[in-house]
């Protein structure tokens, strides 16, 4: 009889453990936020970028937009409603009609609220030292990051 406990016993420790495990694996498929935004021309880059975020569950919806002014245009027009703002905002420098810095002049003017909410980071494939620059200095940017978007950058932003 103490034999068939034992082996009960160590069947609902493994149940238990597999239950967890699951659990784990389940959280570790949810996205980490719920709206991410690419703005970026590059209609590569910007199917790459989206990808990359969709696989690796970093975002569960991708806004993408070829172009700053119509990203700017949906940020003013949502500005007041958190649920459908970006919580990310991935922006390159170098764009036809509206550059990245341009962009991000812009975007200094909205609400405070949103700037809270949405974190910017430029992406670029840049190599000039004035544009590293500038993007640090910027109180709206988090971070430079050099084109592509990769799974660590991912990971790093995530650790935030």
């Amino acid at each position: 009889m103490q034999g068939f406990i034992q082996i009960l016993s160590k069947k609902a420790i493994l149940i238990t453990y597999k239950r967890k495990k699951i659990k784990i694996m389940i959280e570790e498929l949810k996205s980490k936020f719920e709206r991410v935004m690419i703005i970026d021309d590059n209609f590569t880059d910007l199917y790459i970028s989206s990808r990359i975020i969709i696989k690796n569950n970093f975002g569960k919806k991708v806004l993408e937009y070829s172009s700053g002014k119509e990203a700017l245009k949906y940020l003013q027009d949502h500005q007041e409603n958190i649920a459908l703002l970006p919580e990310v905002i991935f922006i390159d420098i170098y764009m036809p009609l509206m550059s990245g810095f341009e962009f991000l002049e812009e975007y200094n003017k909205l609400s405070p609220t949103l700037k809270r909410y949405c974190k910017a980071f430029i992406i670029s494939s840049t190599i000039d030292d004035f544009d590293i620059v500038r993007s640090s200095i910027d109180q709206n940017v988090v971070f430079f990051q050099v084109k592509p978007i990769t799974k660590e950058f991912l990971k790093l932003i995530n650790a935030h």
